[in-house]
């Protein structure tokens, strides 16, 4: 909280985050802004609402600060950075002290969507950053944006470009990040990618067995190419430390060119599961030359921002809120983040988990 202390211009909106902060940690039923007050020992939840949607502070600001100090307490050379996104459950039609529904992915849903951006590095992981995705009807809609305070000048924008942006934010403000990963929605976006390859940044991303993949041979579904590995091809290693021990799958890396002249290094990564057979495809790029071992390391890091989402979700509310508004989202999501700033890494226990009627 002395962190970022200064970006509360008066001692009473600084107060009452502190307040906010302690109920999102604190082992509550539920936590809303009713919740939270009856916590902090107030009559309402008045004050609460008002930090969230009235007073003056820039929860990016407070965002750049987590950042930092994760960053700071985390940071390592061979930091990943995981790209995901997880959705929000709305049960009640309207919350307190909000004036309309809630941005929806379509149509009769009611379900808010976020992409959020996590920095995984051996000595743990959490997340830095977030975007709420609005969808493209939202967008098209700029009376409906305006009911619930989306700024005018937000134009609709993919979750792979949400998550370039974050990525580009987070690079440019020196975070320091050898590789970026991310499942299927994230692999197969072009942007992405060549954003990454322009920086010089590796990649991992998760792609579709139909995703056409460029080898000398020809363009080769990634499917097909792996069926046709050799037996020897095949090693098994391990994606890291899970609750249960090492997490063992048999892995087989493929050399493919680039549809550019652009430099660096291309291959194909295939996972296999050693019970079922499943398989599961990467595409991958790093400046230079590495070994299977580094690249099964980084797909292995992308499990992390399944364990921040339960962190946050489960210890400190990420998905409790009973906002509508668009300040109000960003500002409860990055108190979350505050209040969850960081996850050790998965080679023991996990959190405990609040009893069922808190989930």
């Amino acid at each position: 909280m002395g962190k970022v202390a200064a970006r509360f211009a008066r001692v009473e909106p600084r107060r009452r985050a502190r307040a906010f902060v302690q109920g999102l940690l604190a082992d509550l039923p539920r936590k809303n802004c009713w919740t939270i007050a009856e916590h902090a020992g107030n009559a309402g939840p008045a004050g609460m609402q008002h930090l969230l949607s009235r007073a003056r502070w820039d929860a990016d600001r407070v965002r750049d600060d987590v950042r930092d100090f994760v960053v700071e307490h985390l940071g390592d050379e061979d930091a990943v950075l995981v790209v995901d996104d997880t959705g929000d459950l709305k049960k009640a039609p309207r919350a307190s002290g909000s004036s309309a529904s809630t941005p929806e992915p379509r149509a009769g849903s009611r379900t808010q969507v976020a992409v959020y951006l996590v920095y995984a590095s051996a000595a743990g992981h959490a997340a830095i950053d977030r975007r709420l995705y609005i969808p493209r009807s939202w967008t098209q809609d700029p009376q409906r944006c305006r009911s619930v305070g989306i700024p005018d000048d937000l134009r609709f924008a993919t979750k792979p470009a949400l998550a370039t942006e974050m990525i580009a934010q987070a690079l440019d403000a020196g975070v320091r990040a050898r590789w970026v990963t991310g499942d299927e929605v994230y692999g197969g976006d072009p942007h992405l990618s060549a954003d990454l390859e322009q920086r010089q940044i590796g990649y991992v991303l998760a792609i579709s067995r139909k995703r056409p993949v460029p080898t000398h041979a020809g363009i080769i579904p990634a499917g097909v190419l792996a069926h046709s590995l050799p037996k020897k091809a095949w090693q098994r290693l391990s994606a890291g430390a899970g609750a249960k021990g090492h997490r063992f799958y048999d892995w087989a890396q493929v050399e493919i060119t680039s549809p550019s002249d652009a430099s660096g290094h291309r291959w194909l990564l295939v996972r296999r599961n050693r019970r079922t057979g499943e398989l599961a495809y990467y595409r991958c790029y790093s400046p230079r030359p590495v070994p299977l071992t580094a690249l099964v390391k980084v797909a292995g890091r992308r499990w992390t921002v399944e364990e921040t989402f339960q962190a946050a979700k489960s210890l400190a509310g990420l998905d409790e809120h009973q906002v509508r508004r668009w300040v109000s989202w960003h500002r409860w999501t990055t108190l979350a983040m505050l209040a969850r700033p960081s996850q050790p890494p998965s080679n023991g226990p996990r959190p405990p988990r609040p009893p069922s009627s808190a989930r």
